[in-house]
């Protein structure tokens, strides 16, 4: 029997449940490597209000995304246990200091509103950038944990602030947020690539 012969008896023994098995293994791989399900894992919602920020403040767009993708999934109502709120979950006291530091110092700023948390979000993510020169990890660990935290791991070599090291970090919370936060960045980069222009 030639290979023609083998192949067709091969596929009549297929049953009609592995015929639909196979069919919808097709389609479920398919599904994966499409563009469009990843943005549906990985949305940008409030693109204009991040673009804005991310301009005004020279953050990384992506960076803005990841961060409001762990805090609120993008709900602008959610609030924490501990008293976070907006698509930021900013902290009223850590709300409060970024007011006025960046200026935001009106007494009747609504923090909640989405504009306006993200813009602050931004600022403040501008801010602990500019602090660590730059340096992804520590910023996420400090917007997590606090400065006063990171600083005092660092300064008592409890972490030495690199990637390779977050296991190191002493709160559970902080080590799962920067993994997270890193993890969600480089994917929104994999899967928009140039989408953002910011000069």
């Amino acid at each position: 029997m030639g290979d023609q012969g083998v192949l067709m008896k091969a596929v009549l023994q297929f049953t009609k449940n592995q015929w639909i098995c196979a069919a919808l293994l097709f389609c479920f791989f398919m599904v994966l490597n499409s563009g469009f399900f990843w943005k549906q894992m990985y949305p940008i919602q409030y693109e204009a209000e991040v673009v804005k920020a991310a301009r005004k403040y020279q953050v990384d767009p992506f960076l803005i995304l990841a961060v409001m993708k762990i805090e609120s999934d993008f709900k602008p109502n959610r609030s924490s246990s501990k008293g976070a709120s907006g698509l930021m979950q900013l902290m009223p006291e850590t709300a409060q200091w970024i007011k006025e530091r960046s200026g935001l110092n009106q007494s009747d700023i609504n923090q909640n509103d989405p504009q306006t948390n993200i813009m602050m979000g931004t600022w403040y993510l501008a801010f602990l950038l500019e602090k660590y020169k730059g340096e992804q990890v520590k910023a996420l660990a400090a917007y997590n944990a606090g400065q006063g935290n990171v600083d005092r791991w660092i300064e008592t070599d409890v972490w030495d602030g690199q990637a390779r090291t977050i296991s190191n970090i002493p709160y559970g919370e902080t080590r799962h947020y920067v993994k997270r936060a890193l993890f969600y960045y480089e994917q929104y980069k994999a899967i928009y690539g140039d989408h953002f222009n910011i000069k």
